[in-house]
């Protein structure tokens, strides 16, 4: 397909998203505190906030983690002081990787990632090295084929902002820019089209099929990465069969 990764798709048909390891209340609290402390407490005012504790939510984090979060976020209660930082590397068969971290420890977080690519058939770049072969940041919404027809999400969307709709095994792909995210996340919350998941991400301009081995080597690297809990997310250029990924 055009645009995201068909890695991502894959994922999502089998079910192993962040919904199964970022679900981890460590992972979303950090992503609050960082979004609350980057753009303040409200959340109608700050859309990256509203996507962590939409998120939070939905993974069950009870309320008073969540606001518990957000103060951490604000200063309003001590805690550690959370870093965002972005590693690039590449992988097995020159797949590129750009790691998003929220860590207390940089240290430790980039002397992990990097023994996970290391003994994994990678390497850790130099800041810029993999991060030109993705394109700016964008807005991504998924819904499933059940919620809506094309129709009528291209008239809701494209209407409210939206780029582009792309329809997508199991569904449809709404891409937005970051700034009419909000808008349109909330002109399809009142045309009552259910969103699977809306978040901000980089889309790769190309991708690098791997095969047997390399497969097996990319989908247990990005694994261990997504379940460090200083990683935040991972978005990579990588092309994998189905059959590849079923084998892991």
């Amino acid at each position: 397909m055009s645009g995201h990764s068909k890695w991502h798709n894959i994922r999502l048909k089998k079910g192993k998203m962040d919904a199964e390891r970022g679900a981890k209340f460590t992972k979303l609290a950090r992503e609050i505190i960082v979004a609350a402390k980057a753009g303040g407490a409200n959340p109608d005012a700050n859309l990256r906030l509203r996507l962590a504790i939409q998120k939070a939510r939905e993974n069950s984090m009870p309320a008073d983690k969540i606001k518990n979060a957000v103060q951490r976020g604000t200063g309003e209660i001590d805690g550690a002081a959370f870093e965002e930082l972005i590693y690039e590397g590449y992988g097995p068969g020159g797949v590129a990787l750009l790691v998003e971290c929220a860590t207390d420890n940089k240290n430790r977080t980039v002397a992990d990632v990097r023994s996970i690519f290391t003994k994994h058939g990678g390497r850790l770049g130099e800041t810029g090295s993999v991060s030109y072969l993705f394109g700016p940041q964008v807005g991504l919404i998924e819904i499933a084929a059940s919620a809506t027809d094309e129709d009528t999400l291209l008239g809701v969307a494209l209407e409210a902002g939206a780029e582009d709709v792309k329809t997508v095994d199991g569904g449809f792909e709404v891409l937005v820019s970051p700034g009419d995210m909000a808008a349109v996340t909330e002109a399809l919350a009142t045309a009552k089209i259910h969103t699977e998941a809306a978040e901000i991400t980089m889309i790769p301009l190309n991708s690098v099929h791997v095969a047997g081995k390399e497969a097996q080597q990319v989908i247990k690297m990005i694994d261990l990465l997504e379940e460090h809990d200083d990683v935040q997310r991972v978005h990579t250029n990588v092309d994998i069969s189905e059959e590849d990924f079923e084998a892991a």
